[in-house]
């Protein structure tokens, strides 16, 4: 797990960025999203760039949007999809013990173009 966290810090040269990438359905799943209410989620696995053919980390949660849908996904396909490369801060925080345990990482966001690969 270790290696694929370095290996994000490879996108900070690529941050703002719009770039195509391909990756394998892992999961669906569930989360609460900022307003509490129930969201559904796709975790894709082994990210790669197609430009460079480097994988860019072992996997990255993104909601189920329409576009997911329409591209009629399983478990095991392959797709290809546009994102950006964004930063965001990870970690804890507690005002009031003023803990502030946070880091700085990169994600993939807004994705689109997504499209399920022929086998």
């Amino acid at each position: 797990m270790l290696f694929f966290r370095h290996m994000r810090k490879a996108l900070a040269a690529e941050q703002g960025k719009r770039k195509k990438f391909s990756a394998t359905v892992g999961r669906l799943g569930k989360k609460i999203n900022y307003k509490g209410y129930s969201e559904e989620t796709i975790l894709l696995n082994r990210i790669v760039d197609v430009e460079t053919e480097k994988v860019i980390t072992d996997h990255v949660w993104f909601s189920y949007t329409q576009g997911f849908v329409k591209a009629s996904l399983t478990l095991g396909d392959k797709l290809e999809f546009e994102a950006r490369v964004k930063e965001y801060r990870k970690g804890y925080v507690n005002k009031n013990y003023k803990i502030n345990n946070t880091t700085t990482d990169f994600k993939l966001s807004h994705p689109t173009k997504i499209k399920k690969m022929s086998v």
